[in-house]
Order: structure tokens, then C-alpha cells, then sequence
């Protein structure tokens, strides 16, 4: 374990950029009023006729799979900043693009979790992916740190507190997502938490639920700028890392994990209590007292205004009209760069 003297703090991290760029791609659903609908297709035609030379590359729709779709056939909507050199630039422009979507929603309610509480469908979640970029000679020792780490990361963005309508724990997301799992020793392969991206030749965080208090993820990126900088290459325990994750999308925080953060507090001064109580249980505790729709509402504002709190829901009704416009407006454009992607990320 590295000792605290050799720390650089966050501070200092992030203002160089020769240590370390980052980038957010963020996840999210837009839902009419609890479950998304090709609706969501016209909010990102909307997006990306406003602004077309950035919204092409940087925005992206996902759909369910296989039998799931029975369940919900639209899943996440994708928003992407530019990477940078602090986080400070980061966050500004995540605000930026955050506004975008919310002037190009409308009405429609804007949903930061990692899956929608009344579904069980491991193919219809959305999440927080942080691409951060180093030099090549240093990606090895950085992929290790941050795998080291990571379980605590993990429950620092929890918000997927329920499935079928039941409670699971912190994130069922995270637990059962086809997109993610345990990490493996091909750090390549795409499925997992943290990769090493062939299309981008970043090193990806893919595991975190989406987090729609930017304080929250300012000190998540405070914790990772600091992992990023440390030196010496802690050890890869794979079978450590899949029984912590586990902790962290069931239980919370265990013993092991309250272990695992009083190393990481000699790095950074991370809050405790932000892992002590989580955006799951903020968010089970509202289904408990308003409701399911009470509850979106509440997100959606919160996502829009950067304040939690209860508010009255909208009615909201789908429209044939607007899918189809979606269709043709988005998804349909965007085809050549969906089937390149695809292609650049496994090969």
C-alpha cells in the first residue's frame, strides 16, 4: 500500500494535464411518465438536429434484448462530454450537455439510475462510464490501482435500489447488467467493469450507476484523479474484486468495504457518509413514501435543477407521431456511426 507522503493531492492532479484527460459518457432514461418509449428516439433527434456536428459522435440510444423487450423494448439515452484535463472543465461540460437534453426533453421525465425500479431486465440499464486517458506505458499500473479501488467507487454511485418492483439492495445494475460483470484477465474483453477500450485507448470505467448530484461525482472523480496518480502498481486479486463488487451492489457497506475505504482515505478525503448512505437508499426511502412516479419526478428534477426534492409528477402521455419521428430524425442518421462503433469496439 502506497504510504499517504507519496500521494499527490487532487487538486494538483487535475490541474496538469501531461498526468491524466477524463471523459464522461452518461446513461440515463427518458420515461413517459415510469417506463421509456420510442418517444425517447424524438428528444435525441431533437438534440442532435440543435447541435448535429457534436450530437452525432456524442450521443447514443440503447434497446433492450431478446425476450426483454416484451418487458420495455427502449432503454438508456447516451450523452458524451469532450475529454479534459480537470474536472472542473469535465463537470462544466457535462452541465452543458445536461441542459442540452433537458431543453430537448421537454416535458418528458429525465431518470438518472442504473435500471428502472418496476423492470427486471439485465439488458435495459444505463450507466456512468469514465474513460480516462494515459500514456501507454502507464495504463498497465493505472487499470491495477483502479481495480483495486474500485469496489468502493462502485457503492459511492449506487442507485438501483430495486427490480420488479421489489427492493434488491444498492444496484441491481450492477449485480446482474449484461453490459458489465467481475472483472476477468483479458482486461480488453468489453463486458466487464474496467477496460482497457480498443476504440478509444482510454481505460474505461463501466460499472458505475448513473449519478445525478454533481457534488457526489466531483468527489468520485476526486477519488479516481488520485488512484490515476499514484506510482506503484497495487495488486489484481480477481477473486477479491468479484466478492467485493458483490458486497457493493447487495449488502453496502460491509466490513471489507469500510476496510477498503480507510485506505483509500489516506489518499483523498473522501466523506464517509457518502458511502454510509447512498443515492439507493435516498431513493428506496422515496418509493417508500410517495410512490414510484412521486419518485421520477423528483429525480427528474433534481437531474435538471441539482436540488433533491419532492415534487408534484406530470401527466405525460406517449405518442406514435413522436417515435416515428424519432425513427427517421435520429436513429435512422445515425446508423453508419452506430455500425462503426460497433465494429471499432471489438476489434
Amino acid at each position: 500500500m502506497p504510504h499517504a507522503s507519496k500521494a499527490v493531492s487532487a487538486q494538483a492532479i487535475v490541474a496538469s494535464p501531461a498526468v491524466a484527460t477524463f471523459g464522461l459518457e452518461e446513461e440515463l432514461f427518458i420515461t413517459e411518465p415510469t417506463r421509456p418509449t420510442l418517444g425517447a428516439l424524438y428528444v435525441m433527434a431533437k438534440l442532435l438536429w440543435r447541435n448535429p456536428r457534436y450530437y452525432y459522435t456524442h450521443s447514443a440510444t440503447n434497446f433492450a434484448r431478446g425476450a426483454e423487450v416484451r418487458q420495455c423494448l427502449m432503454s438508456s439515452v447516451e450523452i458524451a462530454t469532450r475529454p479534459h484535463a480537470t474536472i472542473d472543465a469535465l463537470l462544466e461540460d457535462l452541465q452543458v450537455r445536461r441542459a442540452d437534453l433537458a431543453a430537448a426533453a421537454g416535458e418528458a421525465y429525465l431518470v438518472p439510475v442504473g435500471h428502472l425500479f418496476d423492470l427486471a431486465s439485465p439488458t435495459n440499464t444505463g450507466g456512468l462510464h469514465l474513460h480516462i486517458g494515459v500514456a501507454p506505458e502507464r495504463r498497465p499500473i493505472v487499470y491495477a490501482n483502479l481495480a483495486y479501488f474500485l469496489p468502493v467507487l462502485l457503492l459511492l454511485s449506487a442507485s438501483s435500489p430495486y427490480a420488479g418492483g421489489r427492493r434488491f439492495g444498492q444496484s441491481y445494475r450492477i449485480a446482474h447488467s449484461f453490459a458489465i460483470g467481475a472483472l476477468r484477465p483479458d482486461p480488453y474483453y468489453r463486458f466487464q467493469d474496467l477496460i482497457l477500450s480498443r476504440r478509444l485507448g482510454t481505460i474505461e470505467i463501466r460499472a458505475l450507476d448513473p449519478i445525478w448530484d454533481l457534488e457526489r461525482l466531483r468527489w468520485l472523480l476526486r477519488a479516481v484523479a488520485t488512484i490515476v496518480s499514484l506510482p506503484e502498481r497495487m495488486p489484481v486479486d480477481l477473486e477479491r474484486y468479484a466478492r467485493l463488487r458483490e458486497q457493493a451492489a447487495h449488502a453496502g457497506y460491509t466490513p471489507e468495504l469500510q476496510r477498503l475505504y480507510a485506505e483509500l482515505r489516506t489518499l483523498v478525503d473522501l466523506p464517509e457518509e457518502l458511502l454510509q448512505r447512498t443515492v439507493a437508499d435516498t431513493l428506496a426511502e422515496s418509493v417508500a413514501r410517495v410512490g414510484l412516479a412521486g419518485t421520477y419526478a423528483a429525480l427528474d428534477n433534481a437531474y435538471r435543477t441539482g436540488y433533491w426534492q419532492q415534487v408534484a409528477p406530470r401527466t405525460l402521455r406517449p405518442s406514435p407521431i413522436r417515435a416515428l419521428l424519432g425513427l427517421g430524425g435520429y436513429y435512422l442518421p445515425k446508423l453508419p456511426y452506430i455500425a462503426y462503433k460497433a465494429w471499432a469496439e471489438w476489434h
